[in-house]
């Protein structure tokens, strides 16, 4: 691969998971239910990726088998879910508690492999496993959840929820090849704003320009755009250096809960966060547990 390519491979996933760490905020200060800014993501998701898809002459007919476009409907089915337990964790939980358990899915990914295709994990992935369970023992905090608030707990077992779904959609996404991705895409969000049509609150709607500048937003930036950063990107890219900056999103996400709502997170969620980061991390760059041999006597250097 050219060391030109890369750079730019770098430069768009970088980009593309900066945008995603901003889309709390967003979400947020659109002053919307879950159901709302999920409909409006997808109706306005949906027209600028079909315009997207269109130019670059990505509709070809024959794309999709009878199969597979039930995969990609399922796929999609699960990702739109999975943004309506996600947001709704944000108002619940905070930015930062939900994107840190969200961030337990590459798990939810290991154990569906074992129950639908058999596979077996390694001891090094079971032993991550048992690390980011712990971290997301600190951060929940049962013992302390009734003195939490009434939604807290709630929020981040939505955002536990919202972290199986998505380990659903990348499952069936994993046997769907073939398929451009942006087109994949398109049938997501545009499946989504069918489904949440008739939960859609239209007597809610914003007042302000501001608010929908952020539901216009989290169609054309937060899903058109960084979709085609980031699929662009993975192109380019090592495996390796996809997984390690996917971690910009939610270090990114937990800085702005900070700066914009003021957020803090205990000592002890500190370090549940700090294991459930390191956790995943292990499992998507396959870092392995074995210590390095003592060179015998002797041995060259």
């Amino acid at each position: 691969m050219a060391p030109s390519s890369e750079r730019i491979g770098l430069a768009q996933m970088t980009a593309a998971m900066t945008l995603s760490g901003t889309l709390g905020v967003f979400v947020l200060e659109s002053g919307q239910s879950a159901w709302n800014v999920v409909f409006f993501r997808c109706v306005f998701g949906a027209a600028s990726l079909f315009l997207y898809c269109w130019l670059r002459g990505l509709l070809r007919p024959g794309l999709f088998t009878r199969k597979t476009l039930a995969l990609a409907l399922a796929a999609g089915a699960a990702l739109v879910l999975n943004w309506v337990l996600l947001f709704s964790a944000y108002r619940l939980a905070s930015i930062s508690l939900a994107t840190a358990v969200y961030n337990v899915q590459p798990f939810f990914l290991i154990g569906l492999g074992v129950l639908f295709l058999g596979e077996r994990p390694t001891r090094g992935k079971l032993a991550w496993s048992v690390i980011a369970f712990a971290g997301l023992m600190l951060v929940l905090r049962l013992s302390e959840a009734g003195s939490a608030g009434d939604g807290y707990l709630a929020g981040l077992l939505l955002g536990l929820g919202a972290a199986a779904l998505y380990g659903v959609t990348a499952f069936i996404v994993k046997r769907l090849t073939g398929i451009p991705p942006q087109v994949l895409a398109l049938v997501q969000v545009a499946l989504g704003a069918l489904m949440l049509l008739p939960m859609a609150d239209f007597g809610a709607l914003p007042a302000a320009p501001l608010q929908w500048g952020c539901l216009v937003a989290l169609g054309l930036v937060h899903t058109c755009l960084m979709y085609i950063l980031m699929y662009s990107a993975i192109q380019k890219l090592p495996t390796t250096s996809t997984a390690a900056l996917s971690f910009i999103y939610p270090a990114v996400a937990i800085m702005l809960d900070f700066l914009v709502y003021g957020h803090r997170m205990d000592g002890s969620q500190i370090v549940g966060v700090a294991m459930i980061f390191m956790a995943a991390a292990g499992v998507s760059l396959n870092w392995s547990w074995r210590l390095p041999r003592r060179a015998r006597p002797g041995a060259a250097c």
